[in-house]
């Protein structure tokens, strides 16, 4: 017989007690969004890997790019043709003689050289361009045929206080400085006045890769030298990347033709408005430089100064290549991930229907997944498959998930059309250049609208 003081609790069952931090995610609005915010703020951790992961695939294409451009040809720079023009100067030096106690006075000759640029330069350059693959990685080069023409007035030095008796006329030479000798197809010689001299190189150090190196012509007939004389020369490059010359000409035009569809005009000059011609089939611009439009003159002493800031020309190269496109899809990352949290959160309020936080985080690990995917894909093949065969399977396997854990065709195809919307317009966004910003504050406009008009009978106090 029990005894009513001390009842026998060993056959009753352990009564379990709520679990109010549960309660409390289910029932408080509150609640929730901090915990979609808090998933939010952890999944931008892989987010940053990803980004990472992109950059580190662009810096190894750059060094393939490099390393095609090496065996190739690197990008193109002509400084020239210069006139070398060697002449004297004269110092004088006194020295005291004790025996005689008088100075004795001794004139020193010294050879300096003169630099004269041409009165005119044309350059008609005709580029041939193409891409090499490394790999899953791929280069633009070229190969460029120049003919480069003009003429000198007879050469004087008298404006820069030297007599013409100073003048070492018969060791005058041209020179012509370039980068990318290593590219160069043929034979380099200068033709003036119908006599060829062939050029050679002057050894520089240049190892850093920022200097041009230098070809100099045996010396000059001096009787075509005291009269005024045309120039012409032919030099086939084999390039990669661009071609800029720089206007030492008086007067200096460029004519390029290629059949590079996508070319970007780099430097200090434009190409000519009223000419420019750029179709999916090719370009041809041309340049014309007035001695007004530059700021250095036709002849320096004793050293050629570094005129490179005023060099022009065009750049070959793919203005947005797959690791660019999937470096701004990625950026766009928080927002996706945001918009999709909001999506459930909003069926979560509206339905009463409870979805776990591991839930959430799956939901938000594939959605980064879908980067990943973008850019191994994207190495094997163009930005558009693969941005569809991630898009695709990422928003298959959202659905498919959602469906089994809101238990509602209506809302899983809602989660599934979102998706494919929200990723149709970054890729629009992707695609635009001047137009990006302005579509992406429409779009962003009419989402915050769509959020505002679904959630405005939500009780936001309740919790």
């Amino acid at each position: 017989m029990e005894n009513p003081e001390h009842p026998n609790t060993e056959n009753q069952k352990p009564i379990h007690q709520p679990n109010k931090f549960g309660q409390w995610l289910k029932t408080s609005i509150t609640a929730r969004m901090l915990m979609v915010g808090t998933l939010i703020l952890v999944l931008l951790i892989p987010l940053t890997y990803v980004n990472l992961l992109i950059e580190e695939r662009s810096y190894r294409q750059q060094d393939v790019v490099q390393e095609i451009n090496q065996k190739w040809g690197n990008e193109v720079m002509m400084y020239g043709p210069i006139l070398k023009l060697p002449y004297k100067t004269y110092s004088e030096t006194s020295t005291f003689n004790e025996k005689t106690k008088t100075y004795l006075k001794e004139t020193k000759t010294h050879i300096n050289y003169a630099y004269i640029f041409p009165e005119k330069l044309d350059i008609d350059a005709s580029v041939k361009s193409k891409t090499l693959h490394l790999g899953n990685f791929e280069s633009a080069v070229f190969t460029s045929n120049m003919i480069i023409e003009g003429n000198y007035k007879q050469p004087s030095l008298k404006d820069k206080g030297i007599k013409n008796e100073d003048v070492i006329w018969e060791k005058a030479s041209i020179l012509f400085r370039t980068t990318n000798l290593k590219g160069i197809k043929n034979e380099m010689a200068i033709n003036i006045d119908g006599t060829p001299y062939l050029f050679e190189t002057n050894y520089n150090d240049n190892t850093s890769g920022n200097q041009l190196d230098e070809l100099e012509t045996g010396f000059i007939n001096e009787a075509l030298l005291k009269t005024n004389f045309k120039f012409n020369m032919k030099v086939t490059y084999d390039g990669s990347e661009q071609i800029q010359a720089i206007p030492v000409g008086k007067t200096t035009t460029m004519q390029m033709t290629s059949n590079w569809a996508d070319p970007g005009f780099i430097g200090n000059y434009s190409p000519n408005d009223e000419t420019r011609s750029i179709t999916k089939e090719g370009f041809k611009v041309d340049w014309k430089v007035l001695s007004i439009n530059r700021a250095f003159s036709q002849k320096y002493l004793k050293k050629v100064p570094s005129l490179k800031p005023f060099a022009f020309g065009t750049k070959f190269v793919v203005l947005v290549d797959e690791y660019q496109k999937s470096e701004r899809s990625a950026k766009y990352g928080f927002l996706v991930i945001g918009l999709t949290f909001l999506i459930f959160f909003l069926i979560q309020t509206m339905s009463k229907i409870h979805i776990h936080p591991f839930q959430y985080l799956m939901i938000g690990l594939a959605l980064v997944m879908f980067y990943t995917l973008l850019v191994s894909i994207s190495e094997h093949s163009n930005f558009l498959k693969a941005y569809l065969i991630a898009g695709v399977s990422v928003v298959l396997l959202i659905t498919l998930y959602s469906k089994s854990i809101l238990r509602n065709f209506k809302f899983s195809a809602l989660i599934g059309l979102s998706l494919t919307a929200l990723y149709s317009f970054i890729y629009v966004i992707i695609q635009l250049e001047n137009y990006a910003l302005l579509v992406g504050s429409i779009g962003l406009f009419l989402i915050l609208a769509t959020v505002m008009f679904v959630s405005r009978k939500i009780d936001w106090n309740n919790g």
